[in-house]
């Protein structure tokens, strides 16, 4: 089974091992060479419960999750993960092993790492060994291999191929299987679920609607089943907090669906509207968000007698949004650029910000490398790179209801704002609003990174200071409820091994907090792209903001907007996003780099002052904090004033929206 990184070759092998131990209670030897026994019984727990696998990894599981986790104990199958794992080990545990139905191997590692026998140019031979183990003993042997290279696959010649490949589109994966000596069979797509460490299927036709008027025939197929997907973790039991009523529906549309029953379909309609109309309160969890954007959307194109396509539009808006379709949020949409913002200020600009800060570049005596080749931006490591490596928060305490409600601003335009429902355990208090100046240039102060090219590092023993870049590693386990994860969201998005790709700032953080005995153990660099490490480069840029805001602020009006604008752009420009944008630079590790700089930077702050003695209530993006405070009185830790490095201070009373920008 072949398939490049972080496409989910090890998922599929875990779903071949699943079905045979669990479902047809036949006994499955798993040697896994690279994840340890604990990964895979959680992997396995999330896919049977529909579970969060990073929730699982930090050792939170639901009563349902526990019980699962209690049966996998009893099913036939053998998990061995020894750090010696060779092929010649595997063939020789397998003959002992009675009624053996599954071999899977996972996996086979195409970087050599001197801590895995299974790994570099010992394949094509282990594959052999592999080879031969399946005829001795007439059992298929899965070997789970981390490349879709061909010359390498045609090294390893296996009896059966099958090859996951991504598509033009995120949500499908193609799977196809070839024979040795007859070439490609088929192929099917399926649908990846990195969250809960495992494949869905990518969808059928819809299914033909029969008699009965009104809005259920014209919802459309793909609303219907995003709503029984969304509902999963609720109907299987993972989650709790549904009324039984709509339990019941949401289990019954999945099970309609799942038979291809019209006339059920049918017949639910009044139900699931019903539900969707009046949606239950839902806790602000990944799960909770998805659920309710899913309600709303069916609500929505009930009440409007959408036909299908314009319903798959909704669901995508509201399950990103999380709000209903007639009300906006202002943010950004994509990375905010236009045609035009690549050209320099003109003369007597009041900040010329892009100007600075290719002069900042062009000055540095390590000569950097400030835009990639065109064609060298589809392989590594600039495929690894996303906005989710920007660590931010967007965390609220367990025990704070978060919901979105409407509001009216001024200018009668419709929005929706956060409300925070605080616990009458928490005492008296009102919410301290805390709002960070310039995170993004105050980070730029001290950004480390490379200025040149990242080169392939591999697996490392531990974090080189004097190299920047990006590296894969373990999330690291965190057991306390008052702080998010130091990691921030990027938790929810690991791969199928449960790892992520974090920069330099994000490492140097967990390194730090090692230190300080928050954490555990550093956690390990199984692959990494690095550099000669610099963290000055961005310095003369956040001189020279920091010099202007400090003039500009005071006055205010327009100077102040182009000043924050031009800012905003230029950083920005580090990383633009569509093909057709021109830009001085192309340095998407810069870009998050900085991001995550500023996100680390905030998550300290807070994490000071909750070892100070204060609640936190909720930690948002890169700027924004929320604290339970006394009337007036803001956490000690933070300055208060107009500069970088200080904060303004709101105070909102219990019951109050959160107020956006301009509100």
């Amino acid at each position: 089974m072949a398939a490049a990184p972080n496409v989910g070759g090890s998922l599929l092998g875990l779903a071949a091992a699943r079905q045979t131990a669990l479902v047809d209670n036949h006994k499955v030897l798993y040697a896994a060479s690279g994840p340890n026994q604990a990964d895979i019984m959680r992997r396995i727990i999330s896919a049977e419960t529909g579970g969060d696998y990073p929730r699982l990894k930090q050792g939170r599981l639901t009563e349902h999750e526990q019980q699962v986790a209690q049966q996998l104990v009893q099913a036939p199958l053998l998990i061995d993960d020894g750090s010696d794992l060779t092929a010649e080990a595997i063939a020789e545990t397998a003959p002992y092993v009675q009624d053996l139905a599954l071999v899977v191997v996972d996996r086979l590692q195409t970087a050599h790492n001197a801590r895995l026998p299974l790994s570099g140019d010992r394949l094509p031979s282990a594959s052999q060994v592999l080879a031969g183990l399946a005829r001795a003993l007439d059992v298929p042997v899965l070997a789970i291999v981390d490349s879709d290279d061909p010359t390498l696959l045609r090294l390893m010649d296996a009896d059966v191929l099958v090859t996951l490949a991504p598509t033009g589109d995120p949500a499908k994966v193609q799977v196809t299987v070839a024979e040795r000596d007859f070439g490609a069979i088929d192929s099917a797509y399926l649908r990846p679920d990195l969250l809960h460490a495992r494949f869905l299927d990518a969808g059928v036709a819809p299914v033909g609607r029969t008699g009965g008027e009104g809005p259920a025939p014209s919802l459309g197929y793909a609303v219907e089943r995003e709503l029984a997907e969304a509902a999963l973790p609720y109907t299987s039991g993972a989650q709790q907090g549904l009324p039984a009523s709509v339990t019941h529906v949401l289990a019954a549309l999945r099970t309609a669906l799942a038979n291809g029953d019209p006339e059920s379909l049918t017949d639910l309609g009044p139900s699931l509207a019903e539900a969707a109309a009046v949606p239950p309160q839902l806790p602000d969890t990944a799960e909770g968000r998805r659920l309710a954007a899913a309600l709303q959307a069916y609500s929505s194109a009930a009440s409007a007698g959408t036909t299908e396509q314009p319903a798959v539009a909704a669901v995508q808006t509201a399950a990103d949004s999380a709000q209903v379709p007639d009300a906006v949020d202002e943010g950004d949409d994509g990375d905010g650029l236009v045609a035009g913002d690549e050209e320099d200020e003109p003369e007597g600009h009041v900040f010329p910000a892009l100007k600075i800060l290719k002069d900042a570049v062009a000055r540095s005596k390590m000569h950097p490398i400030p835009v990639i080749r065109t064609e060298e931006r589809d392989s590594a490591p600039w495929t690894l790179i996303s906005e989710d490596m920007d660590g931010e928060p967007r965390w609220v305490h367990p025990d704070v209801t978060l919901t979105r409600v409407p509001y009216i601003k001024a200018n009668g335009k419709r929005v929706r704002r956060d409300k925070l429902d605080v616990p009458g355990s928490f005492g008296e208090g009102v919410l301290c609003l805390i709002d960070r100046n310039g995170s993004f240039p105050s980070a730029c102060s001290a950004v480390p990174l490379a200025p040149n090219k990242l080169l392939h590092t591999g697996p490392l023993d531990a974090f080189d200071k004097t190299k920047a870049g990006i590296y894969l590693i373990d999330i690291p386990q965190w057991h306390r409820t008052d702080m998010p994860h130091p990691l921030g969201r990027m938790i929810e998005r690991p791969d199928e091994d449960g790892r992520v790709w974090v920069t330099t700032p994000h490492l140097k953080q967990l390194e730090k907090l090692v230190r300080e005995g928050h954490l555990g153990a550093a956690p390990t660099i199984h692959d990494s792209w690095t550099g000669k490490a610099n963290e000055s480069l961005f310095k003369p840029f956040y001189e020279a903001t920091r010099k202007a805001r400090t003039e500009l602020v005071q006055i205010g009006g327009e100077s102040y907007k182009a000043y924050k604008t031009r800012l905003s752009i230029a950083l920005r420009l580090l990383w633009p996003k569509r093909p057709d944008q021109k830009s001085p630079f192309w340095r998407p590790d810069w870009r998050m780099s900085m991001v995550a700089e500023a996100s680390v930077r905030h998550w300290s702050v807070a994490f000071r002052a909750v070892q100070d003695g204060h609640k936190l209530i909720a930690l948002r993006n890169v700027d924004a904090a929320v604290f339970w405070t006394p009337p007036g009185t803001p956490p000690a830790t933070y300055r208060i004033g107009t500069g970088f490095g200080e904060v303004k201070a709101k105070f909102v009373q219990r019951g109050e929206i959160i107020p956006e920008g301009d509100d």
